[in-house]
Order: C-alpha cells, then structure tokens, then sequence
C-alpha cells in the first residue's frame, strides 16, 4: 500500500467506486448503479433529458490566479447546479444524474471523493421542494486532464416543455435567480489579488462562480404562470436573450432603468477589481438564473422581476442601443 496520500493511479476501478458511491446516496432509480444501465421511472411518460461537460482549464482552474485551489467539492456543485439549471429551464424538475469522470492517475482520492461529497450536497440542496432526485450511474475513464460530464433527466409534470421560441410581441421579459454574481466571482478568482486577503464581498463572489445556486424552484413556477418562453442563462443575459430572440423572431430590448441597479449593487467589487459591473450583469452567465417572457398583464410568478420587453423585429437591444457586450461563446477568440 502506498504511505503517501492515495491518488487514482494506486488504485483499481472497483475500489475508486467503492470509494465514490457510499458518498452519493439512495439512487432515485428503478434500478441503480451496477448493472451496464440504470432504469428510471418516467412518470407522464415523457423524460426530459440534457448534458453538459466541466473541463479543467477550460471550465475551471485546479489553482487560480488568485491563489484560490479548486476543491473537488466546487466542482461535484458546480457540475450538478448546471445539468439541474437545464431541466429547471423547461419547468421541469430533475431527477436523475449520470457521471462521467475521467482522471488523470495523479488525481488524489480525496478529491475525487470530495467531488462526490459536492454532487450529492448540491443535489440535495438545490432540490428541496421540487422531488427526489439522485446519481444513478456514469463512467470513469482515465485521461491527461480532469473531464467530469453530467446527463440529467427530468419530469415534466404533465404540463408542456417550456421552449425558446415561443416568445411574442408585447410580451414582458422577466429573471429570476442571481445575475452578474458568477462573473464578478470569475473576475475575483482571475485576479492578481490573493484569495486570502479578499474581503467578504469578494468571497461571496468567487462562491457564486464556484458553487452557483440556480432558482429550481422557479422553473416549474414560471411554466404554471404561463411562461412563453424561458431558458437558463449560462452565457450571458444578452447572448441568451439573443437566442430567444432568434427562435422567437422576435426582438428584445432590456432596460436600463430595471437592470443598471443591479450593477451599482456590484460597482464596488467591480472597481476593485478593475471591471464593469454592468458588463458582469450583461454578459455573465454562470449564476444559471432563469430568462422568460410572459404575456403582458401576468402577475409574475415568485421570484420573477422584469428586466425588459419582446417587440416586433429581430436582436437584442439594452434602452434601444446595441449592448456593450455580447456573453460568452466557447470558440470565440
């Protein structure tokens, strides 16, 4: 046995799971991990189903410029809060995960297990009130650098997926959940200054990049309000405005005297750090708030505020005039 502290490499598959799955809970399954697929239950006969991938370098850093380490436990949250935003977006609630992890050998145990500790906190957190929910599976596979991918499933309730294109003119435009916090945390942790001797303020911030915290309970609260359309905002409240306005044929124009306050509640942090905070407000996505239209008249449901409105035409405007930024695109330069 190896007297330093265990990595992937000292150990075999079966007991890097041994290790994994006591940390993970009751699967929410017909049949769970063991077998080559689980079985879920499907109750309105319909499943909702998306994916979505973390990878080191690209989605997070193991060591911050900022000094700040990433802990398996950031990632396992961060991986689960994601795939969960993305059921929560058809006004669905979720109810089972599986996991891909591939490890490079030198991958300590302990943070492979913390990575399990985080999945299974951010599930149980995230979740409360909307139904039982859990891992059920995955892979391991052994690679050059951390890749965890999630596929999540999710009911319905009977009620019809909420879309991105259902969006109309005279429509209001409404958020719920944080907006500019991700941002503002990524900014902190891209920093030259050190994690440690951040302030509160700063800490909340780099939390909220590390561990986002999605409204799940609004999803399917919008979809009984009579959503249009909606969609979770992982690039940008612009650029995924954008993409309502695309598949609506509509367009959007956001408003600066319901948003620009959000941004001076950030102007300090955003100063400090030699940013704009409404340019963390516009173009931040990674709070997973939710982005949807309602028809003109309705009451908005809890946690909703308006941040703009659907008209006739085509694109995103902010007071009618082009936005200073565009979000996140994974391939742009």
């Amino acid at each position: 046995m190896p007297t330093h502290a265990p990595t992937v490499a000292d150990l075999d598959e079966k007991a890097l799971l041994a290790r994994i799955f006591p940390r993970l809970g009751q699967p929410n399954a017909l049949l769970g991990p063991g077998d080559d697929a689980a079985v879920i239950a499907s109750p309105d006969g319909r499943t909702a189903i998306s994916i979505d991938t973390l990878v080191q370098d690209a989605d997070f850093r193991l060591v911050w410029p900022s000094g700040y380490r990433t802990s398996g436990y950031d990632v396992g949250w961060k991986c689960a809060a994601q795939n969960l935003s993305d059921i929560n977006a058809m006004g669905g609630v979720a109810t089972s995960l599986v996991v891909s992890l591939t490890l490079p050998g030198s991958t300590a145990v302990s943070w492979v297990e913390d990575l399990a500790d985080g999945l299974a906190a951010a599930i149980r957190t995230l979740t409360a009130g909307t139904g039982p929910c859990s891992v059920v599976g995955g892979d391991l596979g052994r690679g050059r650098e951390i890749v965890v991918t999630a596929a999540v499933t999710g009911n319905l309730q009977g009620r019809a997926p909420v879309l991105r294109s259902g969006a109309r003119p005279g429509d209001q435009l409404a958020h719920a959940g944080a907006l500019g916090l991700a941002a503002g945390g990524l900014a902190a942790l891209e920093s030259s200054l050190a994690y440690a001797q951040m302030d509160e303020a700063l800490l909340a911030l780099a939390a909220a990049q590390c561990r986002p915290r999605p409204p799940l309970l609004q999803g399917p609260g919008a979809a009984a309000a009579g959503a249009t359309a909606m969609l979770d905002i992982s690039d940008g409240l612009v650029r995924d405005a954008g993409r309502i306005a695309r598949a609506s044929g509509v367009a959007i124009d956001l408003d600066p005297a319901l948003l620009a306050p959000r941004a001076a509640r950030l102007q300090r942090e955003a100063q400090l750090l030699g940013a704009e905070a409404l340019d963390w407000v516009l173009g931040g996505g990674e709070d997973h708030g939710l982005l949807a239209s309602f028809p003109a008249g309705t009451v908005l449901p809890e946690g909703f505020l308006p941040v703009g409105t659907v008209h006739d035409g085509e694109g995103v405007t902010y007071g009618g005039e082009a936005p200073r930024t565009s979000g996140w695109d994974h391939f742009a330069g």
